[in-house]
Parts: structure tokens; C-alpha cells; sequence
């Protein structure tokens, strides 16, 4: 359990290397001072001194800057310079050694002498080492290169300093140049003319040249080189300050005309309104709300005294305040009180004092803050907060866990985000819900959650968290269970433990077809298909080992692309089915009985789960006829021989012109070879012929 005070640092912790720092305190900042001084770590323990509400003297300037109502910007700079001291140097202003700074510093923030928050800053800053020949703020001149092939020197790269194989660099000295003199940089760009090709004419002599080289020679200048025009036009440029790394000066809020989904909801004062909420793990008071996204919260909070401000105890006109409605007006936060009864729930230990004190009665403490926003369009029409309060009898110290939570509302159905429209998109979680009969038996799906485990810190099942599945993406996880010698001794206990924990990733019946669906709209949703488990097995359970665990939850998704809108192929899911697989668990007792043999000695047995998401290819293109299957012969794209293509000019095959053109001049050619034969000399033998036999 953690101690939750109206004020945090965010970050807590901060480790610098640069003369500036900055961080932000957040919550109710109202009278709070900040203190800052060096510490150091306890030679006996490790660990840091508690916060204190002294000031000490130290080398960094402390700022601070007020940032919205329920924020401060704590900004800590170095009040030194970082140069190395010299020869002569004795001021308190310069670095003794290179490493210059290294210490631990704490701010505190305080109310009155209570500190209520902390913040540490470990700062380990290097000296500015600055060359003696520091280069100018301009960049090197290069001079006009259009009538020569190259710079002098192209692979100078370093201003008053030897680059490495660059042999023409004036830089280097003699004895530098001898490390690399046998691997300078070859070619133009190592300032080395490139030799003339074996083509030019001057190359080859009358002696050795071969018999086509006085015809087929090149002659052109050797300033005519390929690499001509790299380097030309130089002119001096002034080096501009470079982009500042420096965090931003955040801006006060600027409310919106009209509401979108996730922007912050303003009040009519133009602040954020908030409530309760975690931010880096932890909770903080004020906390903007934003629009369409529900929030569930549990802050735990240790309780010495009863609580004098807010959430815990609030005024009801503090909490019936105006709010923006995002259409020009707007909407007043309804309050009704309830009466809890059964403190149970809110309150989780107990540690009773040991002095004789009387008890503390704290009464009308908020338990519980539970806003329902009603929207439609891009505004919200009415706000309702139930405020469940109570009595708490303190003797001593009481952890209490209070709850925070506000839904959206469109009309009588929860506002829910979707994952598409229509189509899925990869990366948002897969939409699936539960049957909701209403009275008048006409059904609603309700959203639910289908996921993975999601194993934190040690990895064990009893701490491990859920996460969503998103579409498009394949995962595997898991968590480990404690089973010992006594829970593989009731084998049907513990396949139906595991079989409870699997079934708790997958609570829904049905899956959404497509991103967006509505809860009505019972054809936009699919049964979910379960595989039942069969724990029973042929083989018999033993004495130290289980058959037949459902050990591993697998979710099988099928998707489909149904289409296009505007190029971006839509997908839905057709089917989506939750099956499992069984695996034995055995003690290993590892050379060592007592292991197996003790009743209370745990062993880790892993459960697994994963998600595996099926494309269904895309059938393109119609069917192909049995003609074109069978009789392959007469396929143009399956035989070397095309039968179709016997008068190509004539028909579709032919796509150098348009088909009318190539069809008049096929007709064309056809008529003179006809015409040819008929006037032809074969014609006229064939005709002397007939009539030779006819006499």
C-alpha cells in the first residue's frame, strides 16, 4: 500500500547532466513552499534521509512558475560556470577537476514544517572542454569551383585538425601522414585526380595500342571530368543558432467551442474539470476529465486524522459546479448523496494504536464520486454525480480506498470508443460484448473485454494484470501459478481453478463484425465460438502429478477484407473461436524428496495465453471454365504454343492499335492476297489447265 498526499512530484526521481532541470508538482498547490538542499545516502542503510522543510545554502537557483490551477513548473539551474579553472585560476566560478558537479540534491514541498511531497535530483555534470583554436562562427569559405574538377582537398572534413586518410589535409603532420600514407582515400574525393580513362587518344602510344585505336580513340581535355560542377558557387554562410532542447513554457488552457472525443471538459470559470484520477501510477487530485473517455479509479489513502479537504471532504457546492456543455451553455452537475452502510469495501485494514486515546468519529467522508455525463452530438446535455459518503471511527490509522469513476452516456447507452469505421484497424482492441435483455425482451449487446495476461513484477498469476486484444496483432503471455503437493493431490480441484482463471480472459459471447457497431444491431455482431474443454484422459492421475490442465487459452480470429473506401481495404471478422490446450503437471522434486513429500513447498507451473489472427485470402478475378482447365493446349499463359494467336493483327491479342484499325487493315490484306491469286501467273496456269481438260 502507498500514502496518497494532495500534492506529488512528477517525475520523483531525476538524474541530470546539463545545468538545468525542471520538473512539475502537481495537485493542490495552494500555500505549499518549496525547500531545497544536498544530501547523501546513510553509510548503514543506502537509503536517503526523509524530507525536511529546511533551506540550505546551495549552487543552483531555485524557480518556480505557476502552470493552470493544479500544477507548478520547478525549475532548478546551476549558478556556476563550467569551464575548467586554469594555471592561475583560483575563483570559486570554474571546475577544479572534469567531473564538476556530482551530488544528490532534495526539494521538498511543504505545508507550513510538514513536508508532503519530495523530490530528488541526482546531478553528475562534466566540465565544458573548449579547444584553444576555437573555429569561428562562420562556416569554411569554398571558392568558386566552375572551371576546375575539384576542391583541393575534398576529404578536409575537420577544421584545424588531421582527418584520418586524407593525405592531402595540411593538417597533417609528417609523422601523421606516415600512420596512413599507404591507405589514403582513393579517387577524386580523396584529392587525388582520377587517371584518364584507357580510351582517351593521349593514353595508348604508336607502340602498344591495338589496331582500332587511332580510329575509335577519345580526345577530349582532361577538365573534362565527370565530378565537375561537386564543388563550385562557395560563398560564406552565417552558422544560425540551433533548435533549444529546453522543455516548453506550457500555456494555459484553451477551451474548445465544441467538445471532440478526448478533449479536456472545461467549467465556466474556463478551468479544467477534474476529478481524481492515477497519472504514472499514482493518484492525483485534479486531473482533467476528457470528453468520452470513461475513467474508473481506486486511490488508497492512509488515514492518522480525519480528512479536512477535498476529494475526501468536500463541500456539496464545491462539487455542484457549472460546466461548458460545448454547444454555448451550460449544463449545472446534479448532486445525490448516499449512505454507505457496509464500510467493507472502503475500508481495508485497520492498525489500532496502543495508547489510551479515544477514538476519532470522521464523518460524511466521500467514499466514492461516480459522474455520469449525458451527450449527444458534440456536447453533453446533463451531468449527474452520485456522492456515496460515510462514518469512519479512527483509533489509530485506517487504509481506506476510495473510488472514482465517470461514464458518458448517449441516451441510455455507454459512450465506447470504436476500433474502425467500418473496418477494423490493427492496433485497436477487437469489440465484444455480452447479451443485455431489457424488460420489454428486446436485447442490447453490452461491451465486455476479451484479453491476454499481462504478468507485472513477479510474474505471478495472483498479480498479474489483463491487457486487451487488438486487432491485427499476434501475442503471447502468461503468468505463473504456486501449485503444491497438496493441490496436485486434488487434481479435479485444480483443472477447474485453472479452468476458472483461463475463463476470466474471455467473458463475452459476441465478437463485432466491424469497428463500429451498435448495440441494436444484432447483425453486426457474431457468436463467439467456445471449444469445451475435456479434462478426462485415459491415463490416471498419480500422487504427484495432474492430467488434462487447461494450461493454455489460445483465441483463434479470422479476417476478411469485405472492401475499399477511398484505396484503404476495410476488414472485418467473420469468426472468432476460444479454444484450449491441455498439458500434465508434475512435481520436480530434483534428486531432493523432501520437495515433493512437503504439503506446503510451492512450485511454479505456467499459464499461458495467446492470440492468433487468420487472413482469408481474397478470391480475384472470375472462376476459371473446365475448357480453360483442361485443354491447357489452347491457354496462352500455360503453352508455348498460342492457337488464338494464328491471325494475331485481327484479334484481341493484337493492343499496338485500337481493334477497329487493326480489323479494316487485316480485311485490306486479305482482298490483295486474294486479288493476287486471282490476277496472278498460278491463277492463269490453273485456268489454261481447266480449260485444256475441258476440250
Amino acid at each position: 500500500m502507498w500514502v496518497l498526499y494532495s500534492t506529488v512530484f512528477q517525475p520523483s526521481y531525476l538524474t541530470v547532466t546539463g545545468p538545468t532541470v525542471s520538473a512539475f508538482l502537481l495537485g493542490n498547490t495552494s500555500d505549499i513552499s518549496l525547500n531545497l538542499r544536498t544530501v547523501s545516502p546513510s553509510n548503514t542503510t543506502g537509503s536517503f534521509s526523509s524530507p525536511s522543510c529546511v533551506t540550505e545554502v546551495t549552487q543552483w537557483l531555485l524557480t518556480t512558475q505557476q502552470v493552470g490551477k493544479t500544477a507548478v513548473q520547478v525549475q532548478l539551474k546551476l549558478n556556476k560556470s563550467l569551464h575548467l579553472c586554469g594555471k592561475n585560476e583560483t575563483g570559486t566560478d570554474c571546475c577544479a577537476k572534469p567531473l564538476c558537479v556530482l551530488e544528490t540534491l532534495q526539494v521538498s514541498a511543504c505545508l507550513g514544517d510538514t513536508p508532503q511531497a519530495s523530490l530528488l535530483i541526482q546531478a553528475k555534470i562534466n566540465a565544458l572542454l573548449v579547444p584553444a583554436n576555437a573555429g569561428s562562427g562562420n562556416q569554411t569559405v569554398i571558392p568558386n569551383q566552375v572551371y576546375q574538377p575539384l576542391g583541393s582537398c575534398p576529404c578536409d572534413l575537420t577544421f584545424r585538425k588531421c582527418d584520418a586518410r586524407c593525405c592531402c589535409d595540411k593538417d597533417c603532420s609528417s609523422g601523421a601522414l606516415k600512420l596512413f600514407v599507404s591507405h589514403c582515400i582513393p579517387g577524386p574525393f580523396g584529392g587525388q585526380v582520377s587517371p584518364p580513362p584507357h580510351y582517351q587518344c593521349s593514353v595508348q602510344s604508336s607502340e602498344n595500342s591495338p589496331d582500332w585505336f587511332p580510329f575509335l580513340c577519345v580526345n577530349s581535355p582532361p577538365e573534362n571530368n565527370p565530378n565537375l560542377g561537386l564543388f563550385y558557387q562557395g560563398d560564406t554562410i552565417t552558422a544560425k543558432p540551433g533548435p533549444s532542447f529546453q522543455m516548453p513554457v506550457l500555456s494555459a488552457p484553451v477551451p474548445a467551442s465544441i467538445y471532440y472525443e478526448g478533449s479536456p471538459i472545461f467549467t465556466l470559470n474556463d478551468q479544467y474539470f477534474t476529478i481524481p484520477q492515477k497519472v504514472l501510477g499514482q493518484c492525483v487530485n485534479g486531473a482533467p476529465v476528457a470528453f468520452l473517455k470513461n475513467i474508473q479509479v481506486v486511490c488508497s489513502t492512509l488515514l492518522h486524522s480525519c480528512p479536512a479537504g477535498p476529494p475526501l471532504q468536500t463541500p456539496p457546492t464545491d462539487l455542484m459546479i457549472n460546466v461548458k456543455n460545448g454547444q454555448g451553455g451550460n449544463a449545472v452537475v446534479d448532486l445525490i448523496d448516499e449512505v454507505a452502510i457496509d464500510m467493507s469495501q472502503f475500508v481495508s485494514s485497520t492498525n489500532v494504536s496502543g495508547s489510551s486515546n479515544e477514538s476519532l468519529v470522521c464523518e460524511n467522508v466521500t467514499l466514492a464520486l461516480d459522474y455520469m455525463f449525458y451527450w449527444k452530438g458534440n456536447g453533453i446535455t446533463r451531468i449527474t454525480l452520485t456522492r456515496t459518503i460515510g462514518t469512519i471511527i479512527l483509533n489509530g490509522s485506517v487504509m481506506l480506498t476510495a473510488k472514482y469513476s465517470a461514464v458518458f452516456l448517449n441516451g441510455e447507452f455507454m459512450g465506447e470508443s470504436n476500433s474502425g469505421n467500418p473496418g477494423y484497424q490493427v492496433g485497436r482492441p477487437v469489440i465484444t460484448g455480452i447479451m443485455d435483455t431489457f424488460a420489454n425482451n428486446t436485447g442490447s449487446v453490452q461491451r465486455t473485454s476479451i484479453n491476454l495476461w499481462k504478468p507485472v513484477s513477479d510474474g505471478l498469476c495472483t498479480t498479474a494484470e489483463k491487457k486487451p486484444v487488438l486487432f491485427g496483432e499476434n501475442s503471447t503471455s502468461g503468468c505463473l501459478l504456486p501449485v503444491s503437493h497438496q493441490n496436485l493431490s486434488q487434481c479435479n480441484l485444480l483443472r477447474e481453478s485453472v479452468a476458472f482463471l483461463q475463463a476470466s480472459l474471455v467473458t463475452a459471447t459476441y465478437v463485432a463484425k466491424f469497428g463500429n457497431p451498435h448495440p441494436l444491431t444484432m447483425t453486426d455482431w457474431l457468436n463467439i465460438s467456445f471449444v469445451t474443454p475435456n479434462s478426462s484422459t485415459a491415463v490416471e492421475d498419480t500422487t504427484n502429478s495432474c492430467y488434462g490442465i487447461p494450461s493454455h487459452l489460445h483465441i483463434h480470429v479470422w479476417t476478411l477484407i469485405t472492401g475499399e473506401i477511398d484505396g484503404v481495404p476495410q476488414k472485418e471478422i467473420p469468426a472468432l473461436k476460444v479454444s484450449y490446450s491441455f498439458s500434465t503437471w508434475a512435481q520436480d522434486c530434483g534428486g531432493n524428496v523432501s520437495l515433493c513429500v512437503d504439503p506446503v513447498k510451492n512450485q511454479l507451473f505456467p499459464i499461458t495465453s495467446s492470440v492468433t489472427f487468420i487472413d482469408i485470402p481474397v478470391n480475384t478475378g472470375p472462376p476459371k471454365t473446365r475448357f480453360q482447365i483442361n485443354f491447357t493446349e489452347y491457354d496462352c499463359n500455360r503453352n508455348d504454343v498460342c492457337w488464338p494467336e494464328l491471325v494475331f493483327p485481327i484479334t484481341k491479342y493484337y493492343t499496338g492499335e485500337p481493334y477497329s484499325q487493326s480489323l479494316a487493315k487485316g480485311l485490306i490484306l486479305v482482298f490483295f492476297f486474294i486479288a493476287a491469286s486471282i490476277l496472278g501467273t498460278p491463277w492463269r496456269q490453273i485456268r489454261q489447265a481447266w480449260n485444256s481438260a475441258a476440250l
